[in-house]
């Protein structure tokens, strides 16, 4: 059986799961449509899903059509959940990019284009809600070729639009008008048909416009564009014929390539068992297997080891699975690896991310438990959500007891504290939201601590480094400046997880990132040396040479857009102004105004609260990250380090020493 791999992704409130039901109903697999409001759909288990009506993880539901076994990814469209969505792209065969027919090409539709486009990661578009009042054909298919581009292809036509009658008409190749709009679509990227096209002297069958089609979507080159309703299911049957018909399907293969396949999920069993959802790209996967793990850290490295799979179930139909190997093309869920976290990589390190698609979390709060004496549990509970979403990063203060976690948003921040309440049992407050910061170095540093075998020394171990700047987005590089045999390798790794560890707090106590560190002398004295000697100079020395390299503090900034009417539009400037935005772009639409330009993150918040009593209520403000810049403020800010501080040398030196004698 062949294989297909689809998510289903919009802007929230699209209609993007309600699509999904449909899908399952349609290929027999529930008897009756599940919904939204009702909280009874397939994919929305959480019961905070269900009582919030939205989607919040991934989930994924399996059906066939004909010899074609689809397993479909539903993704959440709130962008605190962005994530989740990253999660999924990577690995998807083909995508559904569901659009309101109401509400036409939104923010968020077009973030997640572009994501989809720099993937090239295959396209259908399904218009949904042609039944609701102010619904529209002709000004959706302009926005979307306008903001998604001129390779979207209309695949029928609407009679009825905006009312419970209205109907979707496919179009036929035999059509002279669309064979002609197909034939545009082509032109960029498909020299030689649309010479045929042009040859009076040749013909150009139904078959050829149906060859070249399919190229060109599995090249992410044209997007087929469909109509529909997902609540009554108009326009649902031409949509699956174009799934099976235009995107690229996984055949299965003997299995002789070697295994290679990504964590997209975790989640617990009954038991609290780990359960891994795991995307097999090439290979097999089988029960009892032992394979290598690959993962990448904090700051860039790449750590290897070995796991086992104790079971292995795919996906059937629905959400049922069944007892299988993992070949290519499914997906699976697999038990045993208890190791696992979203994003590793199951017997190659071949294509294993550095970075990740969106931006990562621009904000941090505090989190405080109920009752004091649950810190640890509330701590160890965090660390657990952590292993099912690597992006909430938690910081715990071993000295003060304070718990922090980073965020995308508000709503993520309720979702966390609902499920610490009801998985957990733990009651926890959140203190404001802050914004995230961190620090690039400007200069070079180089320090070095060095023991005396001869008299008083406080570390077995002679460690130096260098620090120095590198390319924004590079993360942090360790390099070797010293030969690899002159240390046990015990001590080096010793010294690169101490070194990683010190940079996640530099001189303002933000992370340290975009810098390569390299090792510019050791020395050890055998049998006394031991790994937790250079575990901790290496902090005294990386901080030693980071001091000397300077650092400077970067923001995180969106890109926004808002509309405001045109009497509003002076207002909202100098409101934009006043928290160093940079409106750079003002196009008026009628007796409105849209306004783009970069604003700081630590700003979109207040301006949203702000700017409907600026607009009479009528403004609105949509952002996405744009990048980091110099911090543009007078008062750099500053976070207090946790833990042991080796930025302050003497407290770190009396502290440090009684772990390391066993004190």
């Amino acid at each position: 059986m062949n294989h297909l791999n689809i998510g289903i992704l919009a802007h929230v409130d699209a209609g993007k799961t309600s699509l999904t039901e449909r899908l399952l109903f349609d290929a027999g697999v529930i008897s009756r449509v599940g919904s939204v409001d009702a909280g009874s759909t397939q994919t929305d288990s959480l019961d905070l899903e269900r009582r919030r009506g939205i989607t919040i993880r991934s989930a994924v539901v399996a059906f066939r059509v004909d010899d074609l076994q689809v397993n479909v990814i539903d993704t959440p469209g709130h962008s605190d959940f962005v994530a989740e969505v990253e999660r999924a792209l990577r690995v998807l065969d083909g995508a559904v990019l569901v659009v309101s027919a109401v509400e036409g090409v939104q923010a968020r539709t077009r973030v997640l284009m572009r994501s989809l486009a720099r993937l090239r990661i295959p396209v259908l578009v399904f218009v949904n809600k042609i039944d609701r009042m102010g619904a529209r054909y002709r000004e959706v298919l302009d926005a979307l070729a306008a903001e998604l581009g001129p390779g979207c292809v209309a695949m029928g036509s609407v009679a009825g639009i905006g009312t419970a009658d209205a109907r979707f008409a496919p179009f036929d190749v035999g059509d002279p008008g669309f064979a002609e709009r197909l034939a545009e679509a082509f032109a960029d990227h498909g020299e030689s048909f649309v010479d045929a096209y042009l040859d009076d002297r040749l013909v150009v069958t139904a078959a050829d416009y149906t060859r070249e089609l399919r190229r060109q979507v599995r090249e992410a080159r044209v997007y087929p564009v469909f109509f529909g309703s997902a609540l009554n299911g108009e326009g649902v049957e031409h949509l699956v014929r174009g799934i099976a018909a235009w995107l690229p399907r996984v055949e299965t293969a003997a299995g002789q390539e070697p295994l290679r396949a990504v964590v997209l999920k975790i989640e617990r069993g009954r038991a609290g068992e780990k359960i891994a959802y795991v995307r097999t790209w090439s290979g097999v996967l089988r029960a009892r297997d032992s394979v290598a793990l690959f993962r990448r850290e904090h700051g860039g490295g790449v750590v290897e080891t070995t796991v086992r799979a104790s079971g292995v179930q795919v996906f059937d139909r629905g959400t049922a699975v069944r007892d299988a190997d993992a070949t290519a093309g499914t997906i699976a869920k697999v038990r045993g690896l208890a190791q696992a976290r979203v994003g590793d990589q199951l017997g190659s390190a071949e294509g294993l991310p550095r970075t990740g698609l969106f931006a990562p979390p621009t904000l941090e709060s505090e989190v405080t438990p109920g009752h004091p004496g649950e810190r640890p549990a509330l701590y160890a509970a965090l660390q657990r959500m952590a292993e099912e979403d690597p992006m909430i990063d938690v910081r715990g203060d071993e000295s003060s007891g304070a718990i922090s976690v980073r965020l995308y948003g508000e709503v993520q921040k309720e979702v966390i504290g609902a499920t610490l309440a009801e998985e957990f049992g733990l009651r926890v407050a959140f203190a404001e939201s802050r914004p995230l910061y961190f620090e690039r170095p400007v200069g070079v540093g180089e320090a070095v601590e060095e023991m005396d075998a001869d008299g008083p020394t406080y570390f077995w171990a002679t460690v130096g480094v260098r620090v120095e700047p590198a390319a924004p987005g590079s993360g942090i590089a360790l390099r070797l400046g010293v030969e690899l045999g002159a240390l046990p390798l015990a001590f080096h790794r010793a010294i690169e997880e101490s070194a990683r560890r010190t940079l996640r707090q530099g001189l303002y106590g933000w992370e340290v990132l975009d810098c390569t560190v390299t090792l510019t002398r050791t020395g050890y004295f055998s049998p006394v040396s031991a790994a937790g000697d250079f575990r901790s100079v290496t902090p005294l020395v990386v901080a030693d040479a980071l001091r000397r390299a300077g650092t400077r503090v970067f923001e995180p900034t969106h890109r926004f857009e808002v509309e405001t009417p045109a009497d509003c539009l002076g207002v909202v400037l100098s409101a934009l102004s006043a928290v160093r935005g940079v409106p750079e772009e003002q196009v008026a639409r009628g007796d409105r105004f849209l306004v783009r330009g970069s604003l700081p993150a630590a700003m979109v918040h207040g301006v949203t609260g702000r700017l409907p009593g600026l607009t009479r209520g009528e403004g609105v403000l949509v952002s996405e990250f744009e990048g980091y810049r110099p911090f543009g403020g007078q008062a750099v800010p500053t976070r207090e380090r946790v833990g042991v501080d080796p930025y302050d040398r003497e407290r770190y030196m009396l502290q440090s020493l009684g772990r390391v004698r066993g004190g």
